[in-house]
């Protein structure tokens, strides 16, 4: 299911705990997972449960909390905007809005292009340059206002 690159990977993470504790390298290994994948099956899911000697349920736990994991396919890009108070106060809704109208979905559509999705995000820790974009859960977008979101989507594109 999973080549031998993530798995060596996924080894590489399980190496940094107690061999009694290979379960805490979980969060590492779904996004290693998913990084290969896209997104995150069940069936990946069971795997990397398997994998690491946990019940899938405590896996599955772990990847429906943190709005970083795909539990569904979303596209070559997923758009991750802040929609907290503080983030909220500072223009991200409106972002929010403008990139939702742009792209003419909602919170987890994806395109009919099957190239982007907009997901509502937690906290990403920087309130002080809201509104923030994260693009693929690798790059953060900063102070993202209309032009500035009309420029990244025509970079993505």
């Amino acid at each position: 299911m999973l080549s031998a690159g993530v798995l060596q990977k996924i080894d590489r993470e399980v190496a940094k705990y107690p061999p009694e504790h290979k379960r805490s390298a979980v969060m590492a290994a779904l996004i290693v997972a998913q990084d290969e994948l896209g997104w995150l099956s069940t069936e990946t899911m069971d795997y990397v449960a398997g994998y690491l000697g946990m019940a899938p349920v405590a896996v599955y736990e772990v990847a429906s909390f943190y709005t970083m994991y795909n539990l569904k396919p979303c596209g070559k890009y997923k758009l991750t905007i802040c929609t907290n108070l503080p983030c909220g106060l500072q223009g991200s809704l409106d972002a929010a809005d403008h990139l939702k109208r742009r792209l003419g979905v909602e919170f987890d559509e994806l395109t009919p292009d099957g190239r982007f999705m907009v997901k509502e995000g937690e906290c990403m820790g920087a309130c002080a340059m809201a509104p923030v974009i994260l693009v693929n859960n690798k790059k953060m977008h900063d102070y993202m206002t209309q032009e500035k979101i009309d420029a990244l989507l025509k970079d993505l594109k």
